[in-house]
């Protein structure tokens, strides 16, 4: 993979990233208005310094399709550690009585997905997660790192040890990431898990590639079968 390819990948990634987060910052939409339909229930768990709203294209395409998506607004730009993100989580899924639920994570949101479905009192509440460029063997750079909350990612972490050695979950999970992560170059694949390598890179845009959507909607609808390359 030339460098010249990895560079304006990079470059694409974060001008998807600083959109969205733009448009974060100014949209109004009420995450109410989402929480009707017949399908299985959605439940977004957005990465680190990500509201809700980064996930807006896969919410509203879920939604279109007849699913109620739920958010935790109580997260807010995720910044809390991940314990804390999935009592968050857990509280929301037992407090509504859902059932059936499909999780839809991206970074971080997968590690608190995963916490969730070891831990907490809702688990069985819970059917599967597709997890988009989550770090489930924390990142290297992460150990350079000043700030702790991103500090946090590293694979010497306590928390990103302790769900590393715990594969029950894995089975139910569908982790989804790139060809190229410059935030996680060791990769998401997670042993027991379906995984689905996107030919594209970046850790942010792989959000809005078809093939993510194909997967979150192929485990949204209960179908396993795999979905045909490049769809």
């Amino acid at each position: 993979m030339g460098l010249i390819r990895k560079a304006a990948w990079w470059v694409a990634d974060y001008a998807y990233a600083g959109w969205w987060q733009l448009r974060a910052l100014v949209d109004r939409t009420d995450p109410g208005g989402f929480g009707d339909g017949d399908g299985a229930p959605i439940l977004v768990v957005p990465g680190v310094y990500e509201s809700w709203r980064f996930l807006l294209p896969l919410i509203v395409d879920l939604h279109g399709r007849g699913h109620p998506v739920h958010v935790v607004d109580p997260l807010r730009d995720n910044r809390i550690p991940v314990s804390e993100g999935a009592r968050l989580v857990d509280e929301y899924l037992c407090a509504r009585g859902l059932q059936g639920v499909v999780i839809v994570a991206h970074s971080k949101g997968g590690l608190i997905g995963k916490h969730v479905m070891a831990f907490g009192s809702g688990a069985r509440r819970i059917r599967a997660m597709v997890a988009v460029a989550a770090p489930f063997g924390g990142s290297r750079y992460a150990r350079f790192l000043l700030n702790p909350t991103l500090r946090s990612f590293s694979p010497r972490d306590e928390t990103v040890l302790r769900l590393a050695g715990l594969p029950e979950a894995n089975a139910r999970i569908v982790s989804v990431f790139p060809r190229f992560d410059p935030h996680i170059p060791e990769g998401s694949e997670l042993v027991g898990a379906r995984n689905v390598r996107v030919d594209t890179g970046g850790h942010f845009r792989i959000l809005a590639h078809p093939r993510t959507l194909a997967e979150v909607r192929t485990a949204a609808e209960g179908d396993d079968r795999p979905s045909p390359p490049g769809a």
